[in-house]
């Protein structure tokens, strides 16, 4: 992906009608992208900040059925999360994989009441099972969570689901609807919408916020997948419009992997505020979490609340021998949810889920709401085949079921670089030409001189943030090495992109000012 030709080729088509224009660069956004473009339509994406800056990059790292929202009754979410998790695996399995959880038990009851539930969700999964749930004793359960507090534990039940990197995720689909002929845009934030006889929305105005110059795009249908934000676009369709959205904030904490010694996760079904908690190995550090707190106000980088932290280290205390203490967090993350409640009846609660919802205004926008990165395929191909209904743009068949987000060498499969699917053999190969592209940014983080060269070539990093913070995950894994780092990715990317020293020194001190939230 480059930056610089993709809005050569939208300057060099501006009198032209696209049939699709995507509104927001998350996990919905990305998704309609490329099942936009891979089913023929002119597609062109346009995000205000980075690729997964907000929600699409702080989750908890599961691609899952949701074992709680069988424990609620909803059946069919969980078997459209299951069978789209099957296919996320396959067809990105650079960035996935299976993963196995244990929940602990402590009484008899838990044990027939988790052993009969994921094995109904066995049965949800068929043919696309990762694996069969099973009960472990608790000798077993204690071999595999070394740290596991054994008073009073009856053994555990095994279930599989999976994980992924989520930023990852997010430009592999920017790259690959490039790909294959969309135009995606980073820092391009859409101002206004354009309409014509009897309201109806022609395309947008948008704003270049790199190199701040204004443009008209016109297209066939507008489609708004800016999550939290979805209300401020429905307001530039209808100052009138009702808020759709009800946010809540997800909170989670990076511990060393020490705290886990285990490539099993836990998975705590019963806490306080109701919701499960997660404990997971990533990349050799342990995720945990998750809280739910409602919020009023969104903001683009969220901060955590002191009660969310107290209350993931408190309940991570109940069950961990060695418990972690406020200052064994390397990283702490929040995330906002973009929750979407009913439109004809926005104040009610009752309709608030994860459930994703599809809503076309009398203009023509086209609003999704809603979902989670797991369903985000099935959420793309609804939203389009809702606006072929709706007789905005011609019919064309999805294809993204079975579609390979990127093309990947499966000798490399173990490599670290997987990451990087197609783009892994190019950075070995910068590092067998240039031995010295392999020295890594930082002492305690894996990431080279190399990959911060290639990121600059081909994943349109703007600033020092999108690297740290999404292309590699440095921010999340620790965010005080993070800040170290800082200075040394603004060296490489300003030799890249054409840099002088100020940029470097402004872009360090930025750093310095967002590290603070995840250091809190």
């Amino acid at each position: 992906m480059d930056r610089i030709e993709m809005i050569s080729q939208l300057q060099s088509n501006a009198d032209q009608q696209w049939d699709v224009i995507v509104v927001g660069g998350g996990a919905t956004g990305l998704g309609i992208a490329l099942d936009a473009v891979t089913r023929g339509y002119k597609t062109i994406l346009l995000e205000k900040s980075d690729f997964a800056k907000g929600t699409s990059s702080r989750s908890t790292k599961l691609v899952h059925g949701g074992v709680r929202y069988l424990a609620q009754g909803d059946v069919f979410l969980v078997m459209e999360a299951l069978a789209e998790r099957g296919r996320m695996l396959k067809n990105a399995p650079h960035l996935t994989t299976n993963q196995e959880f244990i929940i602990p038990v402590y009484t008899l009851f838990d044990v027939i009441l988790y052993t009969v539930g994921l094995k109904f969700y066995d049965i949800l999964a068929g043919r696309l099972s990762l694996g069969r749930s099973h009960f472990i004793s608790r000798k077993r359960t204690l071999e595999s969570l070394p740290n596991l507090k054994p008073e009073g534990l009856k053994g555990g039940i095994v279930y599989h689901d999976g994980q992924f990197d989520d930023s990852r995720m997010a430009v592999a689909l920017a790259g690959s609807c490039a790909r294959n002929g969309g135009i995606v845009l980073n820092y391009f934030k859409v101002e206004g919408l354009l309409k014509g006889e009897g309201g109806k929305i022609r395309g947008v105005k948008a704003k270049d916020l790199v190199e701040v110059k204004d443009y008209e795009v016109r297209s066939k249908v507008v489609i708004n997948a800016t999550g939290v934000f979805a209300d401020e676009v429905l307001l530039l369709d209808d100052p009138a419009a009702q808020h759709i959205i009800k946010p809540s904030q997800g909170v989670h904490i990076v511990l060393d992997g020490s705290f886990l010694q285990s490539g099993s996760a836990i998975m705590i079904p019963k806490t306080d505020d109701g919701r499960v908690l997660f404990a997971i190995p990533w990349y050799g550090k342990v995720v945990a979490g998750t809280t739910d707190t409602p919020l009023e106000n969104i903001s683009e980088e969220p901060k955590a609340l002191e009660e969310e932290i107290s209350f993931i280290l408190r309940t991570a205390a109940r069950y961990m021998v060695r418990a972690p203490e406020r200052k064994d967090i390397l990283s702490v993350f929040a995330g906002l949810r973009p929750l979407a409640s009913d439109p004809d009846n926005p104040q009610s609660t009752k309709e608030i889920s994860r459930r994703h919802k599809i809503i076309v205004s009398r203009s023509g926008l086209v609003t999704i709401t809603g979902g989670k990165w797991t369903t985000y395929r099935c959420m793309a191909e609804e939203t389009l085949d809702r606006a072929i209904r709706e007789g905005l743009i011609g019919k064309r068949k999805c294809v993204t079921k079975e579609f390979l987000i990127d093309q990947f060498n499966e000798t490399g499969k173990e490599s670290r670089l997987k990451i990087y699917g197609s783009g892994a053999g190019e950075i070995e190969k910068m590092v067998s030409d240039h031995p010295e592209l392999g020295s890594k940014i930082s002492e305690s983080l894996p990431y080279t001189a190399a990959e911060i060269i290639w990121i600059c070539r081909n994943e349109m990093a703007v600033n020092v943030e999108d690297i740290i913070s999404r292309r590699t995950r440095s921010l999340l894994l620790d965010a005080r090495e993070s800040e170290k780092a800082a200075n040394v990715v603004a060296s490489i990317m300003a030799r890249e992109l054409g840099h002088d020293k100020n940029w470097i020194s402004q872009q360090t001190e930025k750093i310095s000012i967002l590290v603070r939230n995840y250091i809190q």
